[in-house]
């Protein structure tokens, strides 16, 4: 990755294209990109679903570890994603190209530090969700391929923020859905031993999984030296830079506390489930396929999030207060439209969507209660999430931190096991709605903050 490529133009399309098409030339190709994702992550339950419950229940316990993973991963490229948008937009290109170098470097540094964590700390994690030999096994085998060839869940997440932080969230879409047919290919070729491929069970599952981030990570890295002309990609750079690194997980850690506290409560909550009498492993299984949809229908609304954060730094950069504005409101429309039709899928055809993963009767029947008492919430998520994303883009990250750690901690997991005490598992779900209620209210009162204070002094031009 040594030589040079050569600066961008004096003006990007984040300040000159008009805002509406701007937010879908944006976000679209995110969009498509992530819902290619959450289709493989789907794809992939369902095949391990045919080996048994036992093995989809190991991969819901495992999805904290993998989501802890993504979190640092995303975590990071927010931080580098919001701050090489601004260092744009006030046209410092010799803080882009560092900034963009010590994000790979970060990304590095994570994944060897979660390979010695999964190695120390797995086989307890494990245990103390469940005594089933056989899930412990199968979630084992699993995280193991997993953790040791994870570096693509990092150098993935931040080689694809770095086109998308300069606009290009066409090629992004690209590296990500050569990652995503790769896996729903092999999936079941290498789960079930299929022609020349060695039946390979959970394992195969796994597998399948991190080859395709390896061929995206490729495809991606290519792009960028080739394709991002906003950036000079010079090896020295990559050497960390003390300044910058502190500038980018000022935004960054707290986007990776809020993303990583799901990881924790869906460890106590599956603790809580288990704890039900009519919960159990059962319960858990339905709380992972729940998350495999959730992502699916979520998916396009964190896209157009990632799409609005470079477009609102980049002209709070160039202080347009029209631009800021007015990216903020369309997004808010935007993302309710597209969890209305969230709340649709579930409360329609909540079965169907259980068959798709082989359930048996009372996973059904549990499934079918869990998801029309959670899709409500939905409403509530769209504002929040978007609100937060503006939170980040301002720099304001801790914003976003306080409404999730608040949403999760104070009111999620005290109401999940206040509702575990009624003895019905069927009550438990009710408490994403209970929640959500609390997470609108605090992010309007930070984003009345913001505006206030960074938006409302800007001259409105």
């Amino acid at each position: 990755m040594s030589g040079e490529i050569r600066s961008g133009s004096a003006e990007n399309k984040m300040g000159t294209m008009p805002v509406v098409k701007l937010i879908f030339n944006m976000s679209l190709p995110i969009m498509f990109g992530m819902l290619i994702m959450a289709l493989y992550n789907i794809v992939d339950s369902i095949f391990v679903g045919k080996i048994g419950e036992e093995a989809l229940t190991a991969v819901s316990l495992a999805f904290p570890i993998q989501n802890l993973m993504l979190s640092f991963g995303v975590g990071t490229s927010v931080g580098v994603n919001a701050l090489l948008s601004m260092r744009l937009g006030q046209k410092k290109q010799d803080d882009v190209n560092k900034v963009a170098m010590n994000g790979i470097f970060l990304a590095i540094v994570t994944w060897i530090v979660f390979v010695i964590a999964g190695a120390l700390f797995t086989s307890a994690y494990l245990h103390a969700q469940t005594e089933n030999a056989m899930i412990i096994q199968y979630a084992e085998d699993y995280l193991s391929v997993i953790l040791v060839i994870g570096f693509g869940y990092f150098l993935g997440c931040m080689s694809d923020r770095l086109l998308q932080a300069t606009g290009r969230t066409f090629l992004s879409m690209i590296s990500q859905i050569c990652g995503a047919v790769f896996n729903i290919v092999f999936d079941p070729l290498l789960i079930f031993g299929i022609g020349p491929f060695p039946e390979l069970g959970i394992k195969g599952a796994a597998l399948a999984t991190v080859l395709g981030q390896i061929l995206a990570i490729f495809v991606s890295l290519g792009l960028n030296v080739k394709k991002n002309h906003d950036i000079q990609f010079v090896l020295k750079n990559i050497v960390p830079n003390r300044r910058l690194i502190a500038q980018i997980y000022k935004i960054a850690v707290p986007a990776i506390l809020m993303s990583s506290i799901i990881s924790v409560v869906t460890y106590f909550l599956n603790i809580i489930l288990s704890n039900v009498p009519n919960g159990g492993d059962t319960a858990i299984a339905v709380y992972g396929v729940y998350f495999k949809l959730n992502s699916f229908i979520f998916m396009p609304v964190f896209g157009l999030n990632s799409g609005i954060i470079p477009i609102i730094s980049y002209n709070y950069g160039a202080q347009n207060h029209r631009r800021i504005t007015d990216t903020i409101r369309y997004a808010l429309v935007i993302a309710l439209c597209i969890l209305s039709l969230g709340v649709l899928l579930f409360e329609t055809i909540p079965g169907k969507l259980f068959d798709l993963f082989s359930a048996s009767e009372e996973m059904r029947r549990m499934g079918i209660v869990a998801l029309r008492h959670i899709a409500p919430s939905f409403i509530g998520a769209a504002l929040a999430i978007t609100m937060g994303s503006v939170f980040q883009a301002f720099g304001s990250a801790l914003y976003s931190m306080f409404v999730s750690f608040a949403r999760q901690l104070v009111v999620f997991l005290p109401a999940a096991y206040l509702l575990s005490l009624t003895g019905n598992v069927d009550n438990v779900w009710w408490c994403f709605v209970i929640a959500e209620f609390m997470s609108v209210g605090m992010s309007l009162f930070f984003m009345r903050r913001i505006y206030v204070k960074k938006i409302k002094p800007i001259p409105y031009e």
